[in-house]
């Protein structure tokens, strides 16, 4: 923590000059008061002094600077008489299309006539060229302040914003759609630790006579304490690289080192630049992101909840193995006349093999068998209690996954996401005799299950430590310090770590020849990955695709969550960009056999808008 002393001379008037930029009178102040002694009239004073200037910096995880307060240059535009585009961009060495499309970009909707001249924003050199030839523009004006500079155009979802910079964008938002943008509203890592990175203000009280000539004080000065800086626990190369993979689809991508719950990559598509929430000459962008059908603000990770599709049999499988239900050996038959299971594998004659293949029947006998358990002690059973009594213990060990509650991020919002509880299904179905049948769906994490990003990363952190997490959090140090408390906790599971281990055999076997994801193995570059695809079904259009993993699977050091919307198959769509993460974040780079798959999905990720 760096705090600024200040000593206070006999004359403040050089002093108030200099923060002028980061301070502000207190009008309730001037208040006259005589000197008893000399019988000289001075004016109380309180000077604030602010943050403006003294804000902490927002770094990555390698300590480049991501956000900083740093002067900003704003060239404003006359309104009248038209301007010359051309002659303009040959002042700033724009060709003419950067001209148009810099002054559309800066209007909220094509041909709008702005309440305020348009400002654009121009680099150091931009700015040389303009002063330089400042006698021939008489009518453009050039102007600096300070203001949030953001270095990279990744991760607007992390980083969000300052409140008080993003005011013309409040008011914009308020006018599409409105209410909605109370859903979208997201202030990232920027809004969350405020008071942090603001540091505390400090107070001077001058007593100055007609002259501003000062003459001790009227009250006690406080002491000025600068903003702390934030080092998050995002890796913004991998950042980068994953919004690359992703693009202009709608989905997310969740990647978190399962040792710390720190969060590597953070990706919420459609992705977008996020200086474009606060630049003043971005007006024109922020109404597409408001009015686009993918809804782009939507902070999807934290804040869409959906079904986790069949990546939620490794949870089913852990409760199972945990209550007894099944052991690792039990073999079931692949009977669609239960549920349809797409693919044609051998008989699923132990877990290994039902989640290699994901065998659909296969879980739903292990969820039956969770579900329709009796008890030996009674002679006498009811069924309808003893189905409502193992529905809520199999909700008890599932919710100790953090699932059907918040993980407490870092973040300004985050959603719970939702399990059924036996009143839900009373009075869904209207009865308390539903059967095992009418519930099938939570057997292969369809129906009323819905899972955040977050909690499909956390989740598979979980399967990764064998049954314990730290809770996923974007900030590793505050200042010289650490993380927020909380997040230093280590968090268990009901579910004994040996069942845990049951599972890792059958999502490694998921990455090998014939199993459902095996196209997308590492082992070429020897590396195992433990992983799990989802195809979850959709009513209302094609089907979303899920994937969670961890990698290496004997010493996991980074585990993935991708899930796209509309995008089919979970094997063939979210696998690839999942182990692309990975093999970055564990080699570095993207081995050859690779590359045009990479090539192939970036391609598409840039034009699926």
């Amino acid at each position: 923590m760096r705090t600024v002393f200040m000593k206070w001379g006999k004359s403040l008037l050089a002093l108030l000059a200099g923060l002028a930029a980061c301070s502000s009178p207190d009008p309730q102040t001037n208040v006259p008061t005589q000197d008893p002694t000399t019988g000289e009239v001075y004016t109380q004073r309180r000077v604030v002094v602010n943050d403006s200037l003294y804000r902490g910096r927002v770094l990555d995880r390698y300590d480049s600077v991501l956000i900083a307060t740093r002067p900003q240059f704003l060239l404003q535009l006359p309104r009248r008489p038209p301007l010359d585009t051309l002659a303009l961009g040959k002042l700033l060495g724009w060709d003419s299309t950067t001209v148009r499309r810099r002054i559309a970009e800066a209007l909220p909707y094509p041909g709008a006539r702005p309440s305020s001249p348009v400002q654009l924003r121009l680099t150091k050199s931009e700015v040389k060229r303009v002063r330089r030839d400042s006698a021939d523009w008489p009518t453009l004006k050039l102007t600096r302040r300070y203001q949030r500079v953001y270095t990279t155009a990744a991760g607007a979802s992390v980083l969000g914003y300052k409140s008080t910079e993003a005011q013309a964008f409040f008011r914009q938002a308020k006018s599409y759609r409105r209410g909605r943008f109370y859903r979208l509203r997201n202030g990232g890592v920027e809004a969350y630790y405020n008071g942090l990175l603001t540091g505390r203000h400090g107070y001077l009280h001058p007593l100055l006579d007609a002259k501003g000539k000062q003459h001790g004080t009227w009250a006690k000065d406080t002491t000025f304490q600068q903003g702390q800086d934030l080092h998050l626990t995002l890796d913004v190369k991998l950042q980068a690289y994953a919004e690359k993979l992703l693009g202009n689809r709608k989905g997310y991508l969740v990647a978190l080192d399962p040792r710390t719950g720190e969060i590597l990559a953070y990706v919420s598509a459609p992705v977008f630049d996020p200086s474009t929430i606060t630049a003043p000459d971005r007006a024109g962008v922020r109404a597409e992101l408001l009015e686009h059908e993918n809804m782009p603000l939507l902070n999807r990770p934290a804040m869409l909840a959906n079904p986790p599709g069949s990546v939620f049999k490794l949870v089913n499988a852990a409760v199972a193995l945990q209550l007894g239900a099944i052991s690792p050996t039990t073999a079931f038959r692949c009977d669609q006349t239960l549920v349809s299971c797409v693919h044609h594998h051998p008989k699923p004659n132990s877990l290994t093999v039902g989640l290699k293949y994901s065998c659909n029947p296969y879980f739903y006998q292990v969820m039956q068998n969770l579900i329709n358990r009796m008890p030996d002690s009674l002679a006498v059973v009811d069924t309808v209690a003893t189905r409502h009594a193992n529905l809520a213990e199999w909700r008890r060990y599932v919710r100790s996954f953090g699932l059907d509650s918040v993980l407490g991020v870092d973040f300004p919002r985050e959603a719970p996401g939702f399990l059924p509880t036996p009143a839900y299904y009373d009075k869904a179905r209207r009865t308390r005799n539903w059967t095992y049948r009418s519930i099938y769906s939570l057997s292969i994490g369809q129906g009323e299950i819905n899972l955040t990003g977050l909690q499909m990363a956390n989740m598979t952190a979980i399967i990764a430590n064998r049954g314990w997490y730290y809770p996923p959090h974007l900030v590793r140090g505050i200042g010289q310090g650490g993380p927020l408390p909380r997040f230093t906790e280590k968090r268990r599971t009901l579910i004994d770590s040996v069942h845990f281990a049951a599972l890792v055999p059958g999502m490694v076997a998921v990455m090998q020849r014939g199993g459902t994801a095996d196209a997308s193995s590492l082992a070429d570059i020897g590396i195992t990955v433990a992983g799990k695809t989802g195809t979850v079904e959709n009513d209302e259009g094609d089907d979303h695709a899920a994937f969670v993993g961890f990698a290496p699977a004997n010493n996991p050091k980074i585990a993935v969550a991708v899930y796209l919307e509309n995008a089919g198959f979970g094997a063939t769509a979210a696998a690839p960009c999942a182990v692309m993460v990975m093999e970055k974040y564990l080699r570095g780079s993207i081995a050859p056999k690779r590359k045009r798959w990479e090539k192939r999905i970036q391609h598409r990720a840039k034009y699926d808008y």
